[in-house]
């Protein structure tokens, strides 16, 4: 069997056995039977507690049986041939064996006997020589965390991840039983954040008829989780926390069907198909706004939207900033429903990532501070196809009575010739080099010199290095730039891109 392949159920014997190996049996015996349809599932461990009492309990203490937990130690004591026949129990139901050391004879004698996993209690988190003798043994570590600190939890933490052993970490609340005002359940969603390398799991001690705790747990990623188990009989009591097979079962059930709910998880779901399909006849179509000729590129001005759409019918959400779509080599009549048969699609949005990439690297080079959310126009007058060779990326920071953008000239970028009305511009250079022709005088100004373009000046500008400059000006508006070869510009010529943190990230 191989560890950890899917969640982990352990079940936590403790002193339930009653000091009966024959009992103990009888609890894996049953445990197992209620976890057997869950085996294709989950995986299961049983656990046990070593205790080497003759070195654990401090000689003039020995006989204090007025001492609840020393009474309960001795009177549930199993030697260790008994509790390889439990070991062996377990092992024959097909499940893991784990056990807790409460102390270093204990931990040497769980490496030699081949235990699966080795566990650390939480009153034993750190207690250092002893989690010495449990690294000595080289079994991967499950340690609960109960009443520790955070400087306690990263120590521990650092302390096997520096002997690079297995290691697994289990929130825990060491009240017995655990009211629901207790659980803090957060801590699951803590741990996983704090520590993203390491599988987190849920050491459980509220009443086993409560079954919320365990729903929250998987809902919160745990994938390892511990309980009491033990059987009641006519002379056995089980405490108020440790649980039947019936409520064994239901815990399972209840976990199953949590797991169920909350489906994948660390990436994005599949839809199923009756989901598309349900989607897909919620949508709008597109239809044609009046008659449309072969190769016609389609604007607004084009198209309408409506519902119902069709089968096959290219649809509202197909249609981007991004995607151009053109009537392929049949007309189309106005009101008909324009099918993905009839026209070809393509998508820029690789194409604006690659070049946003290169406008990003230009002002990581300028070290110009662009404010976040700023909008970015990427100019390419001839298509995107040709933006590096004629083309400008413009980042507007303020736009009031008075105007601040910043320009990026790419290395071998032409923007062309052009002037304004109502506004006078002048151009600050940050970074690289700019060759400014205004009214037919070249000029070449590097970083700090200043150009002043007075409104009617026809002006362009190219860089062989690339540049980064501000352009401080009166108020930017839309319909204020005159080209001489704006009949030859493709339409749209402009692509918007907000430089957002979560674009900048995900650049």
């Amino acid at each position: 069997m191989a560890l950890f392949e899917k969640p982990l159920f352990t079940f936590e014997m403790a002193n339930n056995h009653q000091g009966s190996v024959e009992h103990g049996k009888r609890i894996i015996q049953e445990i197992a039977k209620v976890a057997a349809p869950y085996k294709d599932i989950f995986d299961f461990a049983f656990k046990f507690q070593y205790r080497d009492l003759d070195t654990f309990i401090h000689p003039a203490y020995k006989d204090r049986m007025d001492i609840k937990n020393i009474k309960r130690f001795s009177d549930t004591r199993l030697s260790q041939e008994q509790f390889l026949e439990l070991k062996a129990e377990v092992e024959r139901q097909g499940m893991f064996t784990m056990c807790t050391p409460f102390d270093e004879v204990s931990a040497k004698r769980i490496g030699e006997q081949g235990y699966d996993i080795i566990k650390i209690a939480s009153c034993s988190f750190t207690d250092w020589s002893l989690l010495e003798a449990v690294a000595e043994t080289g079994l991967p570590v499950i340690a609960s965390g109960a009443g520790s600190t955070i400087e306690d939890v990263d120590s521990v933490v650092a302390f096997f991840r520096h002997r690079k052993l297995p290691f697994s970490l289990m929130h825990c609340v060491a009240q017995y039983p655990t009211a629901d005002e207790y659980q803090e359940m957060n801590q699951l969603t803590f741990y996983q954040q704090r520590y993203p390398d390491l599988r987190i799991g849920f050491s459980t001690h509220e009443s086993p008829d409560n079954l919320e705790p365990v729903k929250v747990a998987v809902a919160k990623g745990a994938m390892i989780f511990e309980k009491h188990v033990g059987v009641p009989t006519d002379t056995v009591t089980l405490n108020g926390y440790s649980a039947n097979p019936q409520q064994v079962a239901a815990w399972l059930e209840a976990a199953k069907r949590t797991f169920v709910l909350c489906g994948v998880s660390g990436r994005r779901c599949e839809p199923a198909a009756k989901e598309l399909a349900d989607l897909q006849a919620l949508r709008r179509g597109v239809f044609a706004k009046h008659d449309l000729q072969p190769g016609q590129p389609l604007s607004k001005d084009d198209y309408y939207l409506a519902f119902p759409c069709q089968a096959g019918q290219l649809l509202a959400n197909s249609l981007s900033k991004y995607v151009t779509v053109s009537v392929g080599d049949a007309p189309i009549a106005k009101d008909a429903a324009i099918m993905l048969g009839q026209v070809t699609q393509h998508n820029s949005r690789a194409a604006v990532i690659a070049i946003v990439r290169k406008l990003l690297a230009m002002i990581e080079k300028s070290h110009v501070v662009i404010p976040e959310g700023s909008r970015c126009d990427i100019s390419h007058h001839y298509g995107l196809d040709r933006f590096e060779e004629v083309g400008l990326a413009m980042i507007e920071c303020v736009n009031r009575e008075y105007c601040k953008k910043i320009l990026i000239v790419l290395p071998g970028q032409t923007h062309p010739a052009h002037y304004h009305i109502q506004k006078e511009e002048t151009f600050l250079v940050l970074y690289g080099s700019l060759d400014v022709v205004c009214d037919g005088v070249k000029r070449h100004v590097t970083r700090g010199e200043t150009v002043v373009v007075e409104r009617g000046m026809n002006h362009a500008f190219s860089s062989e290095e690339g540049c980064v400059f501000e352009e401080i000006s009166t108020t930017h508006f839309g319909n204020d730039s005159f080209y001489a070869d704006a009949d030859k510009f493709v339409s749209p010529r402009k692509t918007k891109v907000y430089l957002t943190a979560d674009l900048l990230k995900n650049l």
